[in-house]
This record gives C-alpha cells, sequence and structure tokens, in this order.
C-alpha cells in the first residue's frame, strides 16, 4: 500500500481494459487471472503489478542482496516507481532515492505489448555468455494468463561478439537491452518532467551488528532509532541479518532520524549499535518476507 491517495478515480476502469486488452492476445482457451481483492483505500487493482525490472545475484554485499529495489515497477492503475537519480558523496544517504509518476491506460498497454515482443514469454533463450560475477536482469510482465518472468544474465556486461552466444542469443539479448533501456527512457522522462517523492505505508530495515569500518577516518555520529526495538525478526541468521518494518507515527519518527543520518549511520537501539539499510516497501509487498525473496 502507499500514501498516494486520491488521483485516478477511473482506474477500476483502467484496470479492466488492460486486462481485457491482454487477453486479446491470450491463446485460446489460456486461463485467466482474477486480481487478487484489494483491502487498501486505494482503487480496486491500483496495487496489481503488471511489469518489473529488478537485478538478482551478482557481485555486491549480502545486506544489499537482501535489501535490494527494482529499478522499475509499473502497476495497473498507471503508477511506475523507480529509483532516481544517486547521489555521488559518500557516504550516502540513508534512505534511497525512490520516485513514482504515473503514464496513461493507452502508454501502459503499449508497454505490455513491447514487453512481451521484446522476449518476455516462455521459452526465450538468452544464452549464458562468458562473463563471470555479473548480476542477471529479470522482466516480469503479468498478464491475464499468469506472471512470465525471464532472466538474463549479463544483460549489458557480456560482449556482443561473446563466442559462447548463438547469433539468435544475441539478438534476443539486443531486443530485451532495448526494452529495458526504452523503460529507462521513461522514468528519466517522468524524473525530469515532475518528480514526486515516493512514499511507504510501511517501511522496513534490514539489520545487522555494527561494525568499525577500517576506511573511516573516526566512528560516526550515532542517531536513536526510534522504531520497534532492533534487531527484529532473523533474514538470514549465518550472515547475522534481521528485518523489522515501521508504520504509522514510527515510520514518520524513523523518515525524520534519517534526514540527519547517513548510509553508514549506527542507529542505537537499547543501548546496542546497528548497521541499518532502510527499505520503503513498494505497493505489492507487505512485510520483511518479501525482502527474503531477493537474490
Amino acid at each position: 500500500m502507499t500514501r498516494l491517495r486520491g488521483f485516478w478515480t477511473a482506474a477500476a476502469a483502467v484496470t479492466l481494459f488492460l486486462l481485457s486488452a491482454c487477453a486479446q492476445q491470450t491463446a485460446a482457451g489460456s486461463p485467466g487471472v482474477v486480481p487478487s481483492p484489494d483491502s487498501s483505500s486505494t482503487p480496486a487493482g491500483g496495487d496489481e503489478l503488471v511489469l518489473r525490472v529488478s537485478s538478482a545475484g551478482g557481485f555486491v554485499p549480502a545486506d544489499q542482496l537482501v535489501g535490494r529495489l527494482p529499478e522499475t515497477s509499473v502497476y495497473a492503475d498507471g503508477r511506475v516507481i523507480f529509483n532516481g537519480p544517486v547521489t555521488l558523496s559518500y557516504p550516502g544517504p540513508a534512505l534511497p532515492n525512490v520516485q513514482w509518476g504515473t503514464i496513461t491506460p493507452d502508454e501502459l498497454r503499449k508497454l505490455l505489448d513491447r514487453a512481451e515482443a521484446a522476449g518476455v514469454r516462455p521459452g526465450a533463450d538468452f544464452g549464458q555468455p562468458g562473463v563471470a560475477d555479473a548480476p542477471t536482469t529479470e522482466v516480469t510482465v503479468v498478464t491475464p494468463a499468469g506472471k512470465r518472468t525471464v532472466g538474463v544474465m549479463a544483460l549489458r556486461e557480456a560482449r556482443p561478439d561473446d563466442p559462447r552466444l548463438t547469433a539468435a542469443q544475441r539478438q534476443a539479448r539486443a531486443k530485451l537491452r532495448a526494452f529495458v533501456d526504452e523503460l529507462g527512457d521513461l522514468t528519466t522522462r517522468l524524473t525530469t518532467g515532475k518528480p514526486r517523492q515516493y512514499e511507504p505505508e510501511i517501511l522496513a530495515a534490514v539489520v545487522w551488528p555494527y561494525v568499525t569500518r577500517d576506511d573511516e577516518p573516526g566512528r560516526p555520529l550515532t542517531v536513536e532509532w526510534p522504531g520497534p526495538a532492533l534487531p527484529g525478526e532473523a533474514l538470514n541468521p549465518d550472515l547475522k541479518l534481521s528485518c523489522v518494518t515501521v508504520t504509522g507515527a514510527q515510520r514518520d519518527a524513523v523518515l525524520a532520524a534519517a534526514k540527519n543520518a547517513t548510509a553508514l549511520t549506527p542507529w542505537v537501539s537499547a543501548g546496542n549499535s546497528w548497521s541499518v539499510l532502510l527499505r520503503p516497501l513498494l505497493p505489492d509487498e507487505t512485510g520483511c518476507a518479501d525482502l527474503k525473496k531477493a537474490r
């Protein structure tokens, strides 16, 4: 759920229109998908995910794998939620720059059509290039026939003439990369037009014991944690990663405190210091369990 209220009163009709448009592209006899009930105050179907581009794997710290945000998420009511520009300052801010905008029903329908044309469908073959430690780009499209996800390792890192890829696989990768670039151009347009900061109903925090870094000149200033007691529920006991979620007044208090913190700030709870990665939950996410799905 999100704190985006009162826009697009015709979203329910839009959702029905989109599902009908997608159904025309589904093979005869394919099972339909009934949207799950939505208990939020946003219009019916508004929180239904229809398109997502995300990354999995790669050579990144474990806490960032768990808290990794999708690059772009598109919902049935036309909302597009995406990662905004990243500051070059070090250390970075405590909160990620997540922004949102809206697209029209026609734009959304064409976007879903182009995703299928770009290869987001069963049986697509993108090959395995000779690249190590590169992330896998995952593109998900939700249609009346169900959810379709393709994963392409080293979509950008692989050489165009990689000998492990066939000509057909190179062409398939180029088509999908062009679609991902198109989605990136869309978020750039939304950013330069009228950027709006995404404000989550639920804010998650990935937590692990604070350890002084060797590259720090001194211990950073601490910030008191105003949410529920840390470290919360275990996400990965082997890596000592835990998770808590905050809503309502506690969420507002954490957001306010985060303005005086950075990505390296030690947060103090009950006399103990913790490293905290703040992760806004998206409309189709409900709690820490969703973060366990990150890879």
